[in-house]
């Protein structure tokens, strides 16, 4: 089974090439994935648009870009001389850091030879015959592989901007999610910025400091938490090898894949005094345990509103212009209901005279002119302009492709009122197609590569199984499914997150269904489900 089989079927089409399993990206899930089936045997090969490996780290290069995760808990934990020997130099990695970091492991475990670059997959249908999938690729190449597995990412299909008439605009414009591998200058340039979630909060300070003038276009504020970056003290480095397997083995355990402590406390138990002093000690250690002071900070109104408040106060502080302050503090959305940000001198950003605030809210951009941007109120002349605007996130990706399972039916159509997983590994109807943290997992709600590791590891078990048993298929009950999705959505339900108009719930795509996607019910809960699901037989699953 695990041999590389080849066939002419005419003489105008490519070889058919028939595979044990297909691997669509080579992000850190898709070289994970490869390595753990080639531990099987199986003959793989990995798909990848770009040219290199890296996935989110390889597309997102902008300026300032670098992982909200620090640097030594985001990292594979699978190979202990990888995490033994890499040396981090900042508590936070940067996204050049992050990319060699991924590099070293392709090359150390020969991953590359499996991999081929600058080829999409378009197309991916199941024979019901043949019990494999049927790949075609943006080359016209032909593939037929048992098992298909989705590693495409959950934030990596960028959303392109709306405005028509932005090939006119005779400037140069970029989007963050697709930067180009050389240096863009920003020197003695006029630089508008739209957009700041997470992306534009790291990108707006470095271009600050090179533009003659930076104008940020802000729709919704967004809370940000200093990262209080740094270089990585070696004594905290020597601390976490020497004790790695305790800290690997804590994040699992964990609502959130952080090994961190998580208060049991209400807000409301404390006095305005005691929640002051509680709040400012997460402020000053930085970072994402901001949000989890408090056990009901994501639950409760009133407890969200005292870390709300906190937060804006601490705005106002950083920023001189009280009116600027203002436009900046959140007022839509609960702490931690949109993705909370890390920042590093984004507030004091707006105490520089060579930038400005314009809030698209109040005066929306009409039109993209061959000098700049049009808002309803005024025009901004610009010589490029950087779009900061996200992705169709958790499914988009996957709607980028021809996927047809059982009976043809196409993904998008089962999926036209929102994604429907069972755990987020797969989909009744689509047999042997593998969604690594896909839709209705914890992913984005997570530390990402501890989630992708879990995935990786529970798919392999279950390929194992499926070999062990000589049995050819597997996929999710429609029953098992329906009652996962109702789940998922009365867990969120129960708390603040359906509050917001986030990416979560795919509100920044114009006519997505508003489905609140990713699993809140806790890493922890989530991967003893999983582990349930396996030690009984993979029960909820039809194993044919």
């Amino acid at each position: 089974m695990s041999a590389t089989h080849e066939r002419h079927d005419t003489a105008r089409e490519r070889p058919s090439v028939e595979l044990d399993a297909v691997i669509v990206g080579a992000g850190l899930a898709g070289l994970y994935m490869l390595h753990r089936l080639r531990e099987l045997g199986l003959s793989v090969r990995v798909f990848e648009a770009g040219t290199g490996v890296g996935g989110t780290w390889y597309w997102n290069r902008y300026p300032g870009a670098r992982c909200d995760v620090e640097s030594m808990l985001y990292s594979y934990s699978w190979s202990d001389e990888v995490q033994q020997e890499w040396r981090w130099t900042s508590r936070y990695a940067t996204q050049p850091e992050i990319l060699r970091y991924v590099n070293d492991v392709a090359d150390r475990f020969d991953l590359r030879r499996d991999i081929r670059f600058e080829m999409r997959v378009t197309a991916a249908s199941f024979d019901e015959d043949t019990s494999c999938w049927q790949i075609r690729t943006d080359r016209g190449d032909r593939l037929s592989a048992r098992f298909c597995v989705m590693a495409t990412g959950c934030i990596s299909h960028p959303q392109r901007p709306a405005f028509e008439g932005l090939d006119g605009f005779e400037g140069e414009w970029y989007h963050t999610g697709r930067w180009p591998k050389e240096d863009v200058d920003f020197t003695g340039k006029r630089v508008g910025v739209v957009g700041t979630g997470s992306t534009g909060i790291q990108l707006i300070p470095v271009v600050a400091k090179q533009a003659a003038h930076l104008t940020v276009f802000q729709r919704t504020p967004n809370f940000a938490i200093p990262a209080w970056d740094g270089p990585l003290a070696a004594s905290v480095e020597r601390e976490f090898k020497e004790n790695y397997s305790r800290y690997r083995r804590r994040a699992r355990e964990t609502s959130t894949c952080w090994p961190q402590d998580f208060s049991e406390r209400s807000a409301l138990e404390d006095s305005p005094q005691q929640q002051e002093r509680e709040l400012e000690a997460r402020w000053q250690e930085g970072g994402f345990g901001f949000i989890f002071q408090y056990s009901d900070i994501l639950t409760d109104p009133e407890a969200n509103k005292v870390a709300a408040d906190f937060v804006c106060n601490k705005i106002r502080q950083r920023v001189n212009d009280p009116e600027i302050a203002e436009l900046l503090c959140p007022y839509d959305h609960p702490l931690g209901t949109k993705r909370l940000c890390v920042d590093s001198d984004y507030y004091e950003t707006y105490n520089r005279d060579n930038v400005t605030l314009v809030s698209i809210r109040e005066t929306p951009i009409e039109a993209p002119t061959p000098t700049g941007l049009r808002t309803s109120e005024a025009e901004y002349d610009l010589d490029v302009i950087v779009f900061a605007i996200g992705f169709d996130s958790m499914t988009g990706a996957l709607f980028n492709i021809d996927i047809r399972g059982r009976d043809g039916v196409q993904l998008t159509k089962k999926w036209a009122d929102g994604p429907r997983t069972y755990l987020g590994i797969g989909t009744a109807g689509f047999p042997n197609l593998f969604t690594i943290t896909g839709p209705g997992s914890p992913s984005v709600l997570s530390n990402m590569i501890v989630s992708i590791e879990q995935h990786v590891d529970w798919l392999t078990d279950c390929i194992t199984h499926l070999l062990d048993a000589e049995l050819d298929c597997i996929e999710p009950e429609r029953d098992a499914e329906d009652a996962w999705v109702d789940h998922v959505n009365e867990i969120a339900d129960d708390t603040l997150f359906p509050q917001a108009d986030s990416w979560y719930a795919g509100a920044n795509i114009a006519g997505k269904p508003r489905v609140f996607t990713p699993y809140v019910g806790g890493c922890r809960t989530y991967r003893d489900r999983c582990d349930e699901v396996a030690a009984n037989g993979y029960e909820s699953f039809t194993l044919r």
